[in-house]
């Protein structure tokens, strides 16, 4: 059948075709040798020399971030340390007032000597005795 002015409607239809193409295809297989046991080894303690030194690095990383969480501790308990310090020193000087121990004493019952002078009232036993003989 001709095809009247490229027309594609009048094209026949073709009956789908089972095409088996065998074609033998010739690959070069490589096969690549192992690597020998020396290498093998030298590959292992490599590996395991690095770890060995990444492990003494992470663990000397923990040691210095210990050591710097004590040193926080110690010195947050030193800030409170001195200002309990000093409240005390002032509680100390505010009870250590000799106004305030005066008042104290009057409200106590006690009597002020300081207008009349010192008196010293003297023991008749305390006086001094005359040496023993000695046998």
């Amino acid at each position: 059948m001709a095809y009247v002015n490229g027309n594609l409607a009048l094209k026949p239809k073709q009956k789908p075709q089972e095409r088996h193409v065998y074609r033998e295809s010739k690959r070069k297989v490589i096969k690549r040798k192992s690597l020998p046991v020396g290498e093998k080894l030298l590959y292992l303690f490599t590996v395991i020399v690095c770890v060995a030194i990444a492990s003494v690095i992470i663990f000397r990383y923990a040691q210095i971030y210990d050591m710097n969480l004590q040193i926080k501790r110690v010195s947050t308990e030193a800030q409170t340390l001195n200002t309990e310090l000093a409240d005390l020193q002032r509680q100390v000087e505010m009870l250590s007032d000799p106004e305030r121990i005066r008042k104290m004493a009057e409200q106590q019952g006690m009597i002020s000597m300081l207008e009349g002078g010192i008196t010293i009232k003297r023991d008749v036993n305390l006086t001094k005795t005359p040496p023993q003989d000695r046998e």
